[in-house]
């Protein structure tokens, strides 16, 4: 299990997060739009802005990039336009073909160039860079907001199944509650910096404890009918 202890990120005026997370298997970390999920996540990449104090304290002493390792948003700005797939790697010619196919790509797909590639395939590609280091944490940043649904779904059970071969732990940050479904078994749910419920997805999603987790939900699934 990695447990982040305390994590404590303030500005000059307020505490912007406070809170404390066990990953055991793949967490998800949902909330709305300034709640401190990305504020978290720069912080155990330690990426936090300089006008900012934090302290994080984990049980487990990670080397940072090295043993996390994280997906973005957009892969269509995560690699170098110019930058052929191939030299976005920085592993040997084996060890690349064997990322490729485990994403589920050709190495011919290393010669290309990003532009060559569907949004689907980018990403794919990032989910490669990202495993290169063999991370025991990935660290997700809305993966799958640039795609299409199909390909969205696609994408998370790949990472489902990777995670599965590979033994690494799941953060997952995302507004999507639908998606979270697909890949993890855990849910925390982040208001104004602090955890407000956290659980089993099933029993969050189907018996919520906070108003703010229900507007979430009817949020994510007002015109998609949600079954639990």
């Amino acid at each position: 299990m990695i447990k982040i202890e305390q994590l404590l990120i303030n500005d000059a005026k307020k505490k912007l997060v406070d809170i404390s997370l066990s990953i055991e298997n793949s967490l998800a970390l949902v909330g709305e739009s300034g709640s401190g999920k990305s504020l978290t996540l720069k912080a155990i990449l330690g990426m936090i802005p300089k006008n900012l104090d934090y302290s994080l304290k984990m049980n487990s002493d990670f080397q940072r990039g090295k043993e996390i390792s994280i997906v973005v948003q957009n892969p269509f700005t995560a690699l170098s336009a110019m930058t052929n797939i191939d030299k976005h790697f920085e592993v040997d010619k084996k060890k690349k073909d064997e990322l490729m196919k485990l994403v589920g790509l050709d190495k011919s797909y290393l010669k290309r160039y990003p532009s060559e590639l569907s949004g689907g395939q980018l990403q794919r590609v990032v989910i490669a860079l990202a495993l290169e280091a063999n991370p025991k944490l990935l660290l997700l940043d809305e993966p799958t907001t640039a795609l299409d649904a199909k390909t969205k779904i696609d994408i998370l059970n790949m990472i489902k199944t990777l995670q599965k071969d590979l033994k690494f732990k799941i953060l997952y940050v995302t507004h999507d509650i639908e998606s979270v479904r697909v890949l993890c078994d855990k849910i925390a749910i982040i208001k104004s910096g602090k955890i407000v419920e956290n659980g089993k997805i099933v029993d969050i999603l189907t018996n919520p404890s906070q108003e703010y987790t229900k507007s979430l939900i009817e949020a994510n699934f007002k015109n998609r009918g949600f079954r639990s």
